[in-house]
């Protein structure tokens, strides 16, 4: 699977459950972490295992398993898809962590052309 495919279907997941503020960032150049995050904000903590959850399953029909977990409990759940990392936050923990202002410097994708 291509990464900008794993992209597409993390938006299309957290959009599909209502994430607000979706942002995929490709960071490639700034880091050895990972090729693109994708950001989400939930408004619960319900929402937030809500979205990753579904970002999980739509991964995995297309036979791209998450690598690595973190935070399944909390209001900051991260999905390690090796090139691809997902973040999904409740908004206030989205705004302590400032992970918008942290990777500013990386390329925002246009993820509109993924909802059309």
């Amino acid at each position: 699977m291509e990464v900008l495919e794993i992209v597409e279907t993390a938006v299309k997941a957290l959009d599909s459950k209502k994430g607000h503020d979706i942002k995929a960032i490709k960071v490639d150049d700034l880091t050895v972490i990972a090729d693109y995050f994708v950001i989400a904000t939930a408004t619960s903590s319900t929402q937030v295992r809500a979205l990753a959850e579904e970002v999980e399953y739509q991964l995995d029909l297309k036979n791209k398993p998450v690598h690595h977990v973190e935070g399944r409990s909390s209001n900051w759940i991260l999905l390690d898809y090796g090139s691809v990392i997902v973040h999904v936050f409740h908004r206030e923990t989205r705004e302590f962590y400032g992970l918008d202002q942290t990777w500013a410097d990386g390329e925002q994708i246009d993820i509109e052309k993924f909802l059309a």
